[in-house]
């Protein structure tokens, strides 16, 4: 069965995360289990599933650094391969036009990090008009500190993204929910 109007982003699962110097390994066996679950049942489902890498002058996130490739604990053969330059994967990518020429109505979000590209992308695509289910199990992050300060966890900034985008920007899915609602919604 082919879910037509339905697309999975796997946003910026690259290994130039890795190289900075926030990487933390903590979240990291979860987080690759559920995404890969998530790409193997879009694939059994024939959701296309769509890569998008984050590409700057950074000496990590440079095309020539070599490590603007999948996550190496992540098994991937993408449909179609997006470079973006901002936090918006809608942003001056070409993911828009594949988006429309595809008939596509509906994506699933996930990627790295949580609360940046891939909560900027979500609110970019409900903005258009686009149905949203945020994977957030399948999202990583890593712990931040404010300027007081205070250090939120990389559980409290999902909570946070969780709690701004649910009911307004999408719906917050686990990797079963989102896939087993591919026939079901449509763009509200």
């Amino acid at each position: 069965m082919s879910h037509a109007d339905t697309a999975l982003l796997v946003i910026d699962v690259q290994e130039s995360f890795r190289q900075r110097p926030y990487w933390q390994t903590d979240d990291l066996p979860a987080f690759t289990s559920r995404l890969q679950a998530l790409i193997d049942g879009a694939k059994a489902k024939g959701i296309p599933v769509v890569q998008i890498f984050h590409v700057d002058g950074d000496e990590h996130f440079s095309l020539e650094s070599g490590y603007v490739r999948t996550l190496d604990e992540i098994t991937l053969e993408a449909d179609a391969v997006f470079h973006k330059h901002r936090h918006s994967a809608l942003v001056g990518s070409g993911l828009d036009v594949w988006l429309v020429e595809n008939g596509i109505r509906k994506l699933i979000v996930s990627g790295i990090r949580t609360e940046q590209c891939c909560e900027t992308t979500t609110r970019h695509a409900s903005d258009l008009g686009y149905a949203v289910d945020y994977v957030t199990e399948a999202t990583l992050t890593f712990p931040m500190t404010h300027a007081s300060g205070t250090v939120f966890s990389a559980d409290d900034i999902k909570k946070r993204t969780e709690l701004v985008l649910a009911g307004r920007f999408a719906r917050i899915a686990t990797v079963e929910d989102a896939l087993a609602a591919t026939a079901l919604r449509s763009a509200a």
